[in-house]
């Protein structure tokens, strides 16, 4: 019988790693350097060492999104209506701590967004919908503008509860917007692209439950570190429980490690597990939990889209 092995991700979601990744290995425009920490030809999982500590204290921010309606907006200059979305979206900070963790904030805001400078701000009996613009009238464009306010949010809420000097923030999803932010790591459960070269993209594969690969720089119109870890994980399949990670490209290379360590030793006690979450072990039991309270506070969909239904008659 041929050999085959079972994806651990829920077939609800898309598998953790893209069968297109395996197609296109290698292939990636992004510019990399990979001898940061190690030269290219030498690199080998790294464990940290003993002198590595994970942070004392780990924030977790993350941010939801939904489309509560579709809109046109009057527009007098073009006296053509210009297509939008009226959104909700929320944002929320996890303190983690040798303690456990607890929920330091949340707050949730709606947009009315399309491409018009007279996009109104909406009231209606249950939410007001603030005006926000976008770029164009595409679908493209209107999601890119709602990303950017979730973005803004989280960025927020980041700084107002920063505190400790040694603290680290992780922010699901890579670290677009926010690097700037410090000790900041953008944190990366699925992989659409293979970017490594084979013999590196080997050594991902070959990393054990708390692991990392050497450090390394990618980008194209950007830049940062990045490198792959292996959080705990029963199943036996290509990249299971492999998650990226992304920090700054202007820390020096001993910074970058340094970090690198630190994430590596925090993640594996925070892995998602398979009886309770269909996207373990990638999807953190913090960002799963605050995920899922984020969505609640977006409030009811169906109740929000007869307000503005409402609203749009009066």
């Amino acid at each position: 019988m041929t050999a085959f092995s079972v994806d651990p991700w829920d077939p609800g979601y898309a598998a953790a790693l893209a069968a297109e990744a395996f197609s296109e290995l290698g292939a990636t425009s992004a510019e990399l350097v990979l001898d940061i920490e190690r030269p290219s030809g030498d690199w080998k999982p790294v464990t940290p060492g003993p002198d590595a500590r994970a942070p004392e204290t780990l924030l977790v921010a993350d941010g939801v999104r939904r489309i509560d309606a579709r809109v046109w907006v009057d527009d007098p200059d073009t006296a053509m209506p210009v297509p939008g979305i009226a959104a909700s979206y929320a944002a929320g900070i996890v303190r983690c701590g040798p303690d456990g963790a607890d929920l330091a904030d949340i707050e949730v805001h709606r947009a009315l967004i399309s491409a018009s400078p007279y996009t109104p701000e909406v009231k209606t009996a249950h939410a007001t919908y603030r005006p926000g613009r976008a770029a164009d009238s595409t679908a493209e464009e209107l999601s890119l503008a709602l990303q950017r306010q979730v973005t803004q949010l989280e960025v927020e809420l980041s700084v107002r509860h920063r505190g400790m000097a040694d603290d680290l923030l992780l922010v699901d999803g890579p670290l677009r917007g926010r690097g700037h932010l410090p000790r900041t790591i953008g944190y990366i459960k699925t992989h659409h692209i293979a970017y490594l070269p084979p013999a590196q993209s080997a050594v991902v594969a070959s990393l054990a439950p708390g692991q990392r690969t050497p450090v390394f720089l990618m980008g194209t119109s950007w830049r940062r570190h990045a490198w792959y870890v292996r959080l705990p994980v029963h199943a036996v399949t290509p990249w299971a429980g492999i998650v990226r990670c992304e920090a700054s490209a202007e820390l020096d290379p001993a910074e970058a490690a340094a970090l690198a360590d630190a994430v590596t030793l925090a993640l594996p006690p925070l892995a998602g597990v398979d009886y309770k979450d269909p996207r373990a072990p990638q999807n953190l039991v913090p960002i799963g939990g605050l995920e899922k309270l984020l969505r609640h506070h977006l409030g009811d969909s169906r109740l929000l889209y007869r307000a503005l239904r409402t609203a749009a008659r009066s």
